[in-house]
Formats: structure tokens, C-alpha cells, sequence
């Protein structure tokens, strides 16, 4: 077990700790002369913060790892005000036995610093080949490390995840069922729906050497989606996605999570605007499938340049469709923009589908099935 002290600067003020946007691949591949440093194959990576109700089943199943490489647990603490850091502390004794290392860390500022800077400082401190990424509430099951580690190992340049039983149980159904049952081909094309990653953070699995190309975590803090940014910034530089298919992890719901800091608006701008940077610039014109709030929302986000490439909006509603257009009242062009609206039978490809997944008992499904539509290539689901 190797603890490490607060960093001084963290006494009793809050002083500004600078990481590089990009680490150095020095600091990444953590070249300081330690031999820890190069010889575990698999780092935990757990951030805490307040945890210490959750840490006990967390830290027993990291030490139930059927994995048969080295492995490491790197925690740091985000200024928990709680018995966290004792909870960690009154497990050396127990990881020792396993010959399982473990590096502590943290500061006791009075404000937390968010979790992508606690999740930088606990990659930073820690020395695996490969980075397995655990939220604290959350519990591994035994063959997690091992199995994802077998996929990366193939894949190098991709984000690992698994699939999640969700606790309590019927919490979040249409998402869990999401994660769980999307296609290979789909953790790639239904990147810009308002699920987010489609391998989610709690089950991310990655080589050190991909983190640190791609990385860090943005470090804005509450209220940043620090993983979504690193997710699409993977995509950018051709980072690939898989998942391991089996339940590999209890993905815990409960309202001080994380991500209920992030607001709904953040989340849309993003997705837009990486839908018009990966998409939309590819595309000379497009449909919007769904004439209703979500459809006309996403027009009005769009940039004026792939506004003008919207040919039309598309729907199964008659009440919508005998309108016949939508006008775009709060431009400032004259006339304003008056866009068609179409039957789906009438409408052309590409789309952009802004409506719910599985959310209209397999109507939607069956409607762009009955098109001989390809996803990625006629359309992406945007909602």
C-alpha cells in the first residue's frame, strides 16, 4: 500500500494545480525511474468524493478480481468531508495480503475540484498499462479486469465497456436496456443521442497510451459532462468502441450522483455541434424526422450554413403534415424560412431522426426498416 501526502499546496486554500490540456507522454507513461511504475498491467482508477457508505462493496470487489496480471488501485480523494479517507485507510492491511498495490491521494480544500481532476490525479499517481475506470458507488464484478483486458489488448486504440445491471432495480429502464443492447455497429453511430457515450464512463476500459493521447479529462467541474467531452474527443482522433457483452458491472442510481450536476442545455450543445462537425459537414442537404418541438428545436440549434441544408421536416402526424410548412419565426432573414413538411414516405434521405428510441412500441423502427434505410449511412438518431 503507498500513500500519498496531500500535495502542500492544497493546505488550507484552494491554489490553482495546472494540468497540461494534453499530459506528456513522459508524465503519461510515467517514466520517473519507480519500477512500480512499469510493471502493473491493470490500474483501477476510482474518484471519491463523499463516498464512504459505498466504499466497502466498492473495495471488496476490486479484491475479488479473478485477473491474473498485476493489478493496482488508485484513488484520490476530492476533499471528502465524510469518513472516506478513513474507509480507504483501514483497508491496507487487506489489499497487502492480495499483493494488490494501492496509491492514495488527495487534498482537503473546501471546495471539491470536480471529478475529471480527481480521476487526472489518480491516472497521474498510478503506473498500469492499461486504465480500468470504477466510480465509487458502483460495484465490479469478479471477471470485469480480466475480461475487458483481454479485449483491449486487441484494442488498443478503442474505449472498452461492459454491460450493467442497474440498482435499484426498474431505475432507468429505457437507458439501461440502451446500454446494453445496442449493436458493435451502433456504439458507433449512436454517439450523438442524448444517452451520451455509448459505452459508459463507470465501465470504461483503455490503455494508458490511448488515455494519454486523447486526454485528460476536462477539469471545469461540477456541472461539466467531463466524460462526453473525452468520448467525443476519442472519436475525433479515430478511437474505436466495444463492449464486452456480459453484466460486469452494478451501476448504482441515486440522486448526489455526478451527473445529475449537468445541465440538460449543456449536454444539447454539445451533442449539435458534434453532430454538425462529424455529420452534417459530410452531407450537401438533409431531412429532419419529426416536425414537432424536438425536430424544430434541433433546426433552430444549427449553424445558418446547415439550416439552408435542411430540404425538409418528415412525420407521421396528419395534423403536422397538412400545415404543409414550418416557418422559422425568429429569423432574421425576409422572408423567413419556410421549410417543408412531408409525410415520411415523401421525405428523402439522409435523416436525422429526432425522435425518442424505443419509445413508440417499434412504430419508428419499423417505419425506417420499411425504407431499406441504413444507419450511419441514411440516417443517425439524434434524440
Amino acid at each position: 500500500m503507498t500513500s500519498v501526502p496531500p500535495d502542500p499546496t492544497f493546505g488550507g486554500e484552494e491554489e490553482s494545480i495546472c494540468l497540461p490540456k494534453r499530459p506528456r507522454m513522459e508524465e503519461c507513461e510515467a517514466e520517473t525511474g519507480d519500477t512500480r511504475r512499469t510493471t502493473v498491467d491493470v490500474s483501477v482508477i476510482i474518484p471519491v468524493h463523499n463516498a464512504s457508505c459505498w466504499l466497502e462493496e466498492c473495495l471488496q470487489a476490486v479484491l475479488n478480481q479473478d485477473f491474473t496480471g498485476s493489478l493496482e488501485l488508485s484513488v484520490y480523494d476530492d476533499a471528502s468531508t465524510d469518513a472516506s479517507r478513513a474507509v480507504l485507510e483501514s483497508w491496507k492491511e487487506k489489499f497487502e495480503a492480495k499483493a494488490v498495490s494501492m496509491v492514495i491521494s488527495g487534498h482537503h480544500s473546501a471546495q471539491p475540484r470536480g471529478v475529471g481532476y480527481a480521476k487526472n490525479q489518480a491516472i497521474r499517481q498510478s503506473s498500469g498499462r492499461y486504465l480500468c475506470f470504477q466510480d465509487a458507488d458502483d460495484v465490479m464484478l469478479s471477471q470485469r479486469v480480466s475480461l475487458q483486458y483481454a479485449v483491449a489488448l486487441l484494442q488498443p486504440h478503442a474505449l472498452i465497456g461492459c454491460g450493467v445491471r442497474r440498482v435499484p432495480e426498474g431505475s432507468t429502464e429505457r437507458y439501461t436496456r440502451w446500454i446494453n443492447s445496442i449493436s458493435p455497429e451502433q456504439l458507433l453511430t449512436q454517439v450523438y443521442t442524448s444517452h451520451g457515450p455509448t459505452v459508459i464512463m463507470p465501465t470504461w476500459f483503455c490503455s494508458r497510451d490511448w488515455f494519454c493521447q486523447v486526454g485528460p479529462f476536462d477539469e471545469g467541474g461540477k456541472g461539466v459532462p467531463e466524460d462526453l467531452l473525452f468520448f467525443y474527443q476519442s472519436l475525433r482522433q479515430g478511437g474505436g468502441v466495444a463492449r464486452v457483452e456480459q453484466c460486469m458491472l452494478v451501476y448504482r442510481y441515486h440522486e448526489q450522483a455526478a451527473t445529475h450536476s449537468v445541465l440538460e442545455e449543456t449536454i444539447w450543445k454539445l451533442r449539435v455541434d458534434f453532430l454538425q462537425e462529424r455529420v452534417l459537414s459530410q452531407w450537401e442537404s438533409f431531412t429532419i424526422w419529426n416536425a414537432g418541438k424536438q425536430g424544430r428545436k434541433l433546426y433552430r440549434s444549427l449553424s445558418p450554413a446547415n439550416q439552408k441544408k435542411v430540404r425538409a421536416f418528415c412525420d407521421v402526424d396528419e395534423n403536422k403534415i397538412q400545415k404543409g410548412f414550418y416557418t422559422y419565426q425568429d429569423s432574421k432573414e425576409r422572408p423567413k424560412p419556410r421549410i417543408p413538411v412531408l409525410h415520411y414516405r415523401e421525405a428523402s434521405s439522409p435523416f436525422i431522426i429526432c425522435v425518442k428510441l424505443d419509445m413508440t412500441e417499434g412504430v419508428l423502427e419499423n417505419n425506417l426498416k420499411s425504407l431499406q434505410l441504413t444507419e450511419g449511412v441514411d440516417y443517425y438518431h439524434f434524440n
